[in-house]
C-alpha cells in the first residue's frame, strides 16, 4: 500500500545515511586511534638535520620562500627524554599547561595538557601536545627572522642559544624575556607570555646599534614530524587549516598536502593558520593589520613525512640607532568551545571558532552543542542533557509529528476502502492509483506524511552525532552505570554476557546493552503499525530493527541513548494520537503474530 511504500522509502533513506556513516566511521576504535600518534618506523642510522639558520637550504626572503625543514641528514633521531636534555630550557607552568621552551632556537616544543589524560583511567599519562625537535615525532612552534638575499645579516636560527634570566619560569604572571646579540650591531629581545589557558604571546624587538638601516622578514611556523593516525572519515577534518582574510576557512589533509606542491594563498593582513587534531590544535595568529604570506607545505626529513604551517611577514625595517618590533600569538591546547569562542570575541581573531570542525551544518551543529552544554550546566550530566534536548526537539517538532501521525492514523482507517478499490480494479494499476489519490484528496490526507517524522530526525541525528564526535567537552563524559564515556561506543556486549564471561569478543560482536535497548524500542515502534500484506515488506519491517541494532553498536553511546529515548517518546506520542483518532493499536496483535508458531505447509 502507498503508506507502506512511503514508510519504506523513509526507512531506506535513513538506512542509506546510517550505512554511509557506518562505512566511513566505524572502522577501528575511534577514541584510542585519535589519542595515539602513529610514530613512523625509524630505520637504523636514520638521520635528520637541525636547520642551522631556521630556513630551507638556499631559501631567502627575497624569493618568497617561507622557512621549511631542511632535508640534510646530519643528526640521528633521539628519544623524547634525550631531546629534552640536549638544550637548556625555561619551564612552562600554568593551570592548564606544563612543559618548557628550548633555549636552543627559542622553540616552544614541550607541552602537556594538565586537564586531559590519554584514557579515562585517572592515572593514565597526560596528553602530550608538543614534542621536542630531534625526535621522529617532533611537533613544535618556532619564530624567527629571514634576511634579504645577499645582505649576509647574521640572524638567530634553529641552533641559536638564547639567554634567559637565571631561574626564569613562564607562568601567567611571569613572562620570560630572552635575548641574543648577533655581535654585529643587532640585539634581539623576545618576550614570551602566556595566559591561564592556552594562548601564548611572542613579542620580538630588534635594536639596531649599527650605523645603517637593517631589514628583516619575521616568520612563524608550526612543524610536525610524522603523519598522525587519523580515521578515514569525512565527518572530521584533521590536518592543516587556516582562515585568510575574507576567503574563509581553508583546510587540507595530510594526504592531500603530501600529494600536492603545497598550499599558498594570497598574502593577507588578517587571519590565522595551524595544525589541528580531533581535540587539540596549534595555531599561529599574526598581528592583525600586518601583511603576511601564509603557506602549508610538506617535506621529508630523512624519510619522515614533515608538515608545516608557516607565514612570512612583510619586511621590518630597523633604523640605525633605533628599534622595531613585531608580535604573534600562538594557541596551543584543547579546543574547548567556550575558550575558543572567547579568544575570537576578545582578541578579534576572525572565525577562530572554525578551529572546531562544526561541519557544513554549522548553523545547527553549534547551536545543538550550546543547548546541550547549557543544560549540562543545569543538571551536571551530559547524558541527562542529551535526554532533555530530545524532549525539546520533540516539543519543537510536535505539531509536525502530530500532523504526520494523525495522517497515518487516518490512512489506517481507510484500509477497507483501499481494499475495495483493489478489488474493483484488480488488473488496472493506473486506475487503482487514480482512485487511491482521489480518496486521499477527499479525506484530506497527505500520503507522504508518514515519512516526515523520520526525515525530520535526520539533520538532528547528524548534528548530535557531530557534537558527540568533535567536541572535547563530550570526551570522557560519563552517563550512569557502565557508560563512562558518551563519545565512545557502549563497552558491553551480549556475547560475553555483559562481562560475566572473561572473554573479549572481536569488534564486530561488540553489541552492548544500549544498542539492544535501541533495537527493542525501534522494533516496538514498527509493531505499532499493521503488518504489511506484502511478504517482502513484512520481512523488511521485521529485520530493520535488527540491522540497525548491529549498525548502531559502534556509534557513540550518547547517540544510541538519544535514539533509544527518541524511539520511546515516539511510541508514546504515536499511541496517544492513534487512540485519539479511534485507530486500533496493533502492537500486541503484531507481537503475537510475529512470535506465534506458523502452521506447517501441507
Amino acid at each position: 500500500m502507498t503508506e507502506n511504500r512511503n514508510m519504506i522509502l523513509a526507512i531506506a533513506l535513513s538506512l542509506a545515511v546510517l550505512l554511509g556513516w557506518q562505512y566511513f566511521v566505524a572502522g577501528p576504535q575511534l577514541e584510542k586511534a585519535q589519542i595515539a600518534q602513529q610514530a613512523a618506523q625509524q630505520q637504523d642510522g636514520q638521520t635528520t638535520t637541525a636547520p642551522a639558520d631556521g630556513k630551507a637550504d638556499g631559501a631567502t626572503a627575497a624569493d618568497g620562500a617561507a622557512p621549511t625543514v631542511s632535508l640534510n641528514t646530519t643528526a640521528a633521531f633521539v628519544s623524547r627524554e634525550e631531546a629534552l636534555a640536549k638544550s637548556p630550557r625555561v619551564a612552562i607552568d600554568t593551570p592548564e599547561l606544563a612543559g618548557s621552551i628550548s633555549l636552543s632556537g627559542a622553540r616552544i616544543d614541550d607541552l602537556s595538557l594538565k586537564l586531559y589524560r590519554e584514557t579515562i583511567e585517572p592515572d593514565s599519562p597526560l596528553v602530550k601536545l608538543l614534542n621536542p625537535f630531534g625526535t621522529d615525532h617532533a611537533y613544535y612552534a618556532e619564530f624567527g627572522f629571514m634576511a634579504p638575499a645577499g645582505t649576509g645579516v647574521k640572524l638567530p636560527g634553529a641552533d641559536t642559544v638564547w639567554t634567559a634570566p637565571e631561574g626564569a619560569r613562564l607562568t601567567p604572571s611571569t613572562p620570560v624575556t630572552l635575548t641574543w646579540d648577533n655581535g654585529a650591531g643587532l640585539v634581539f629581545t623576545r618576550e614570551v607570555s602566556v595566559d591561564s589557558h592556552s594562548m601564548f604571546t611572542v613579542k620580538d624587538s630588534v635594536a639596531n646599534t649599527s650605523g645603517s638601516v637593517a631589514t628583516v622578514y619575521p616568520y612563524g611556523l608550526v612543524t610536525r614530524y610524522g603523519t598522525p593516525q587519523v580515521p578515514g572519515t569525512w565527518v572530521l577534518h584533521e590536518g592543516l587549516l587556516g582562515v585568510f582574510g575574507d576567503e574563509g576557512l581553508t583546510e587540507t589533509t595530510y594526504k592531500n598536502l603530501k600529494d600536492s606542491e603545497g598550499v599558498k594563498p594570497d598574502p593577507v593582513t588578517s587571519g590565522w593558520l595551524g595544525i589541528t587534531d580531533k581535540y587539540w590544535a596549534t595555531a599561529l595568529i599574526p598581528e592583525d593589520g600586518t601583511k603576511f604570506q601564509p603557506r602549508f607545505s610538506w617535506a621529508l626529513a630523512g624519510n619522515i613525512d614533515t608538515y608545516q604551517a608557516n607565514y612570512l611577514r612583510d619586511p621590518l625595517e630597523i633604523p640605525a640607532g633605533g628599534t622595531a618590533a613585531t608580535e604573534t600569538r600562538l594557541f596551543a591546547g584543547a579546543k574547548t568551545v567556550a575558550r575558543v569562542d572567547a579568544y575570537e570575541r576578545e582578541l578579534g581573531i576572525p572565525k577562530f571558532d572554525r578551529l572546531i570542525d562544526w561541519g557544513w551544518f554549522y548553523w545547527i551543529t553549534k547551536p545543538m552543542f550550546l543547548l546541550i552544554d547549557w543544560l549540562y550546566v543545569l543538571v551536571g550530566n551530559f547524558g541527562i542533557a542529551i535526554l532533555l534536548v530530545t524532549l525539546i526537539v520533540k516539543a519543537i517538532f510536535f505539531p509536525l509529528a502530530n500532523k504526520s501521525y494523525a495522517s497515518m492514523s487516518k490512512m489506517k482507517m481507510l484500509q477497507p476502502a483501499m481494499a475495495d478499490i483493489k478489488a474493483k480494479y484488480p488488473d488496472d494499476k493506473v486506475k487503482q492509483q487514480q482512485e487511491t489519490m482521489e480518496l486521499y484528496k477527499r479525506e484530506k490526507i497527505n500520503p507522504l506524511a508518514g515519512c516526515l517524522p523520520i526525515v525530520v530526525q535526520i539533520p538532528v541525528f547528524f548534528s548530535l552525532y557531530k557534537v558527540l564526535y568533535v567536541t572535547i567537552e563530550m570526551r570522557h563524559a560519563p552517563f550512569f552505570g557502565w557508560i563512562h564515556d558518551l563519545s565512545a561506543s557502549d563497552p558491553t556486549t551480549i556475547f560475553n554476557l555483559f562481562g560475566l564471561i572473561p572473554w573479549t569478543p572481536p569488534h564486530m560482536l561488540m553489541l552492548g546493552i544500549w544498542p539492544i535497548i535501541m533495537g527493542i524500542t525501534m522494533f516496538v515502534q514498527m509493531k505499532l503499525n499493521p503488518t504489511p500484506p506484502d511478504p517482502t515488506q513484512a520481512m523488511l519491517f521485521t529485520w530493520m530493527p535488527i540491522v540497525f541494532t548491529f549498525m548502531m553498536a559502534s556509534f557513540p553511546a550518547g547517540l544510541v541513548i538519544y535514539w533509544s529515548w527518541n524511539n520511546t517518546l515516539s511510541i508514546l506520542q504515536q499511541s496517544l494520537i492513534m487512540k485519539k483518532h479511534g485507530v486500533k493499536i496493533e502492537l500486541f496483535d503484531n507481537l503475537k503474530s510475529t512470535f506465534a508458531k506458523k502452521p506447517k505447509a501441507g
